[in-house]
């Protein structure tokens, strides 16, 4: 009985301290920001309380939609384009081929760099060097961060040259728990090359797909690292996400307590989308 005592007040002394962290810089600031998002708080001074102002407002800023479409656009471009190098990446990383473990701890380098120090260094890339060369095949010359049509694109370049790494890591965790039986049974029937993934492999790592998804569309609507180091929500306001309209305006442009209410929001809006996904991937498991 004593030692049932000492292992709960252990328990206790480790998880209260935890809690009460997390409670402050977690919890706290978001209850913090949901009420300032029902005032005209500026993020300094004092304020008064417009109630669904800033709501209203909100939905009626085209500055706003257009940084949700934009925002939207880069979460489900990017999220298609990684898992499905990450699934091809896994495949082939986990075949019988030679230097695997070397290869796949060469792949997960990307992962380990700083977002912004992988942007200044594509930012370098996008400005001078890749311009330089299509200069000298006969090209504009101009950087992809400069124009309003190809900006996006560099900015899910570098986002899925980063993130494949890891999804690679959950695939290959995936297609590791398949049984070999269940490939000799299918070679049996027949079953080889594009049938025999379809058929055997995808079903059976669907779980593993549908975290890599719901992670990947989660973190890419929140973008922010990449977008500060490469356009700065440029050019001409082309490439900026809400993450970086929230923290822009909010923090400099004397509109916290609107972006507050756009946060919030935001928030509600990547639930929603989180739930949603999860729930179709788990009927198609069922499905299956």
């Amino acid at each position: 009985m004593k030692k049932t005592n000492d292992r709960e007040r252990t328990y206790l002394l480790m998880t209260l301290p935890i809690l009460a962290l997390f409670f402050c810089f977690n919890t706290l600031p978001l209850i913090k920001g949901f009420l300032y998002s029902f005032t005209n708080f500026k993020g300094f001074g004092s304020y008064d309380w417009v109630g669904l102002r800033n709501y209203i407002d909100l939905f009626q800023d085209a500055r706003v939609g257009k940084s949700y479409l934009f925002t939207i656009k880069l979460a489900v471009v990017s999220t298609i384009v990684v898992n499905v190098l990450s699934l091809l990446l896994a495949l082939g990383l986990n075949s019988k081929i030679k230097f695997k473990s070397a290869l796949r701890g060469m792949y997960f380098i990307p992962n380990i760099l700083g977002a912004l120090v992988v942007g200044y260094i594509f930012s370098y890339f996008f400005t001078y060097i890749l311009p330089a060369v299509s200069g000298m095949l006969g090209g504009a010359g101009t950087s992809m961060l400069a124009s309003t049509r190809w900006a996006w694109v560099a900015i899910v370049t570098v986002c899925a040259w980063q993130s494949v790494a890891m999804n690679t890591i959950i695939y290959i965790s995936g297609i590791q728990t398949v049984p070999e039986d269940v490939y000799e049974a299918g070679s049996i029937d027949g079953a080889t090359g594009w049938y025999k993934f379809k058929a055997l492999t995808f079903p059976l790592i669907l779980p593993f797909f549908s975290i890599n998804m719901v992670l990947c569309m989660k973190n890419f609507l929140m973008v922010f690292d990449q977008i500060m180091a490469l356009t700065k929500g440029g050019p001409a306001q082309s490439t900026e996400s809400i993450s970086y309209l929230i923290y822009n305006n909010g923090m400099s442009g004397g509109q916290f307590g609107f972006q507050s209410a756009n946060a919030v929001v935001f928030f509600v809006l990547i639930v929603i989308l989180s739930i949603a996904q999860m729930t179709f991937s788990g009927k198609k498991e069922e499905q299956l």
